[in-house]
């Protein structure tokens, strides 16, 4: 089964690709909608930015692009263009249900000691 690459349809790529940065000197930029759906499949699936696959592009394009645009706020410009909203309320809720263990909590080093 080959790996689902991108993210984003057509539809949502087209009200998000004119946010996106232009004419910026450097190297020659790698695909921004592959490089999204690599930061959407990071973000998703909780890994280290080093253990992107490689379908997305080079790792550190990967989270420098993710970086860069979170600085400059370009996520959230992004997310309401998709959405409508800017997804940012006057207040919040927080459900803690669901919690990201860190990766010394599954028995890594520096984890809990199987010896009692």
């Amino acid at each position: 089964m080959a790996k689902q690459v991108r993210w984003l349809s057509d539809e949502e790529w087209a009200r998000i690709e004119p946010l996106l940065p232009r004419g910026r000197k450097g190297a020659h930029r790698v695909d921004d909608r592959r490089v999204i759906s690599g930061i959407v499949h990071m973000l998703k699936s909780g890994a280290r930015w080093r253990d992107c696959p490689p379908e997305f592009g080079p790792y550190t394009t990967v989270y420098n692009r993710f970086n860069r645009w979170s600085r400059q706020g370009l996520w959230l410009q992004m997310f309401e263009a998709l959405t409508g909203h800017s997804g940012i309320f006057d207040g919040a809720a927080i459900d803690a249900t669901h919690v990201k263990a860190h990766r010394s909590a599954a028995g890594a080093k520096g984890g809990p000691s199987p010896k009692r």
